[in-house]
């Protein structure tokens, strides 16, 4: 009797660890991006700024909004402690240091692992 060769089954998931793995500043971006992900595009778009983290644990995306929140003139676009991701909206500057900011407090304070922030 010849087995057949059966392909293997690759199951993946998500283990937390403690680390953000996106830190990225869209710098003046379109208004088209604010408008698709329900964002408010208040902000004169030749300063504005999007930033977005992946933070793991989930939760943790409460913390960071707090900060982000303290630490610039930015506005909350998203926060979603099931899936860890925060968005900010401010001036280029504020939303580089709000980012800034978080991973700096998460990595002191915290013991994260942090990326380095990305930017386009």
């Amino acid at each position: 009797m010849v087995q057949e060769h059966m392909p293997e089954r690759i199951i993946q998931e998500q283990v937390p660890g403690k680390e953000i793995t996106i830190a990225h500043l869209i710098a003046s971006p379109d208004i088209t991006l604010y408008e698709k992900l329900g964002l408010d595009p208040r902000v004169g778009h030749s300063k504005s700024a999007i930033g977005v983290l992946t933070i793991s644990p989930a939760e943790t995306a409460i913390i960071a909004g707090d900060i982000a929140i303290k630490a610039a003139g930015i506005e909350l676009g998203f926060v979603d402690r099931f899936s860890g991701t925060l968005i900010v909206t401010g001036t280029i500057s504020e939303t580089e240091a709000a980012i800034r900011a978080v991973l700096e407090y998460v990595k002191d304070k915290m013991g994260f692992s942090i990326c380095e922030i990305t930017r386009t």
